[in-house]
C-alpha cells in the first residue's frame, strides 16, 4: 500500500518550487532588455548599450559616413589626453563638456529610449550614455572614424 505524504508537506513543496521559478525568471530578466547589459555582461551602473543597440549605431554611422552632423567628424576627433580621459563609470571631465553634442535625432529613434534622469551625447567621434545629474558615463560606442 502506497503512504501519500500530508497535505502541508505537499503546500511546501508547491511554495517552494513557485518560489525556485519566480528566483529564476527575476534573474533573467535584470540582465536582459534594451539598454540594460550585453548578455550576462552587466555594468555596474546596470545601464549599458545592449549588441543590438550597437549593430544599430555600426549600421546607421556606415549610411551617413558621406553626411556626418557635428561631433561625428573626422576633424571632431578628441584629442589622446582627452580620449583617455572618456572612460565607463567615469565623471564625464569638464573639458569634455563643452564638446558634448546632442545625438541625431535619426540616430536616436534607432536605440532605445535612455534610462531615467540619463542622456546619449556625442563627444568628439563617441556616442555617450551619461547621467545628466551626475555627469557619470554609463556607457561609450567608439564610432570608428
Amino acid at each position: 500500500m502506497k503512504r501519500r505524504s500530508p497535505i502541508w508537506a505537499r503546500w511546501v513543496s508547491a511554495i517552494a518550487t513557485a518560489t525556485i521559478c519566480l528566483a529564476g525568471v527575476a534573474v533573467f530578466a535584470q540582465g536582459h532588455g534594451h539598454g540594460q547589459g550585453k548578455g550576462n555582461e552587466k555594468k555596474a551602473s546596470g545601464y549599458s548599450f545592449s549588441e543590438h543597440d550597437r549593430v544599430q549605431m555600426r549600421s546607421w554611422y556606415d549610411g551617413h559616413r558621406n553626411n556626418l552632423p557635428p561631433g561625428l567628424a573626422k576633424r571632431e576627433r578628441l584629442p589622446p589626453g582627452l580620449e583617455k580621459q572618456l572612460r565607463v563609470r567615469g565623471t564625464l571631465p569638464p573639458g569634455l563638456r563643452d564638446r558634448m553634442q546632442p545625438c541625431p535625432p535619426e540616430l536616436e529613434r534607432l536605440l532605445p529610449p535612455p534610462p531615467p534622469d540619463c542622456e546619449q551625447m556625442i563627444i568628439g567621434g563617441n556616442l555617450v550614455l551619461m547621467n545628466r545629474k551626475t555627469s557619470v558615463v554609463l556607457d561609450i560606442f567608439h564610432f570608428e572614424l
